[in-house]
């Protein structure tokens, strides 16, 4: 099956323990079909592909392992939920309101989890040499790396953080205009996007380290589980942290605030909601430039 990952010429493997000059691919190996960027999706989609029929060839354990993740990740809420029998506010929000930031989270970390979610076994394959194979192929790493072992039944957290969004806005008495509309969907995508990036940042690091997964996890997982709550339960620091240094706040508390017509505990103006897109852009730009670097600086694991 591991033949079937790209489909073009195969490329002699260099003997490990010789440094291997990862800034460019072999001559004899490059796709000529466009740029870097249009090679990437290229490489992406065909291993993309492979896995997701790889995956449907068994329909039934992919229909169970699917709902299994979704009631598996459904747990958190239930916990949310059974919380709420005991207080009627959190932070001055109501179940409701907690349901919104809990559901834009989960589906903007699961979309995200599962384009680029393989990204933290970086480290594991610096230390097993099976970067190296990946090195010698015409494709880009990351598209590689991102796409190898596709889960899709990850759509499973995906879409149960969308339900649990949709009921939270069915309920919820919200002063509806076109920019709050759009909003929504642009704060599950912008949202994806951030935590994409903060996945590749944390897999570059992990270059450096040899294995760094639990700090990039902790940024990611961990991120989500802090955005499930209300921003006006914790201390301004860490707010100010979440906002301006990793912006893990434009995922969802910024825009949710806008939507819920609540002032941000930093006194934000408003407006600053609809930065989400071009915040997931900008961070984007040092993460793919730590990539970079960590994959240049890469000489192999050695004999």
């Amino acid at each position: 099956m591991a033949e079937a990952e790209v489909e073009m010429e195969a490329v002699p493997a260099r003997p490990r323990g010789l440094a291997v000059d990862v800034g460019r691919a072999p001559a004899e190996g490059r796709i000529r079909r466009g740029g870097p960027v249009r090679e990437g999706l290229r490489g992406y989609r065909l291993i993309v592909g492979m896995w997701i029929r790889s995956t449907m060839t068994y329909r039934t354990s992919f229909v169970l392992t699917t709902v299994g993740h979704a009631a598996i990740t459904l747990l958190d809420f239930v916990a949310i939920y059974i919380m709420f029998s005991h207080v009627d506010a959190l932070g001055g929000f109501t179940l409701p309101e907690i349901a919104l930031l809990y559901g834009s989270c989960s589906a903007s970390l699961g979309l995200a989890d599962m384009l680029l979610g393989n990204t933290d076994r970086i480290g594991a394959r610096i230390r097993d040499g099976s970067l190296d194979t990946m090195l010698v192929r015409p494709v880009p790493v990351l598209a590689q790396v991102a796409a190898d072992r596709f889960a899709l039944r990850r759509l499973g957290r995906i879409g149960q953080g969308l339900g649990v969004m949709g009921w939270a806005l069915w309920t919820l008495d919200v002063d509806w205009t076109a920019g709050k509309v759009l909003l929504v969907p642009g704060m599950v995508l912008a949202g994806a996007a951030i935590f994409a990036a903060v996945m590749v940042t944390g897999a570059a690091f992990q270059f450096v380290t040899g294995d760094a997964a639990e700090v990039q996890n902790s940024f990611t997982y961990g991120g989500c589980t802090m955005l499930q709550y209300p921003p006006t339960v914790f201390a301004k620091d860490l707010l100010r942290g979440v906002t301006f240094v990793v912006p893990l706040a434009f995922v969802n508390w910024l825009p949710a605030l806008h939507v819920l017509g609540r002032p941000d505990p930093l006194g934000l103006p408003g407006w600053v909601a609809y930065l989400s897109p071009l915040v997931a852009f900008v961070v984007f730009l040092p993460a793919s430039l730590a990539w970079r670097a960590g994959v240049r600086s890469y000489r192999s694991t050695g004999s």
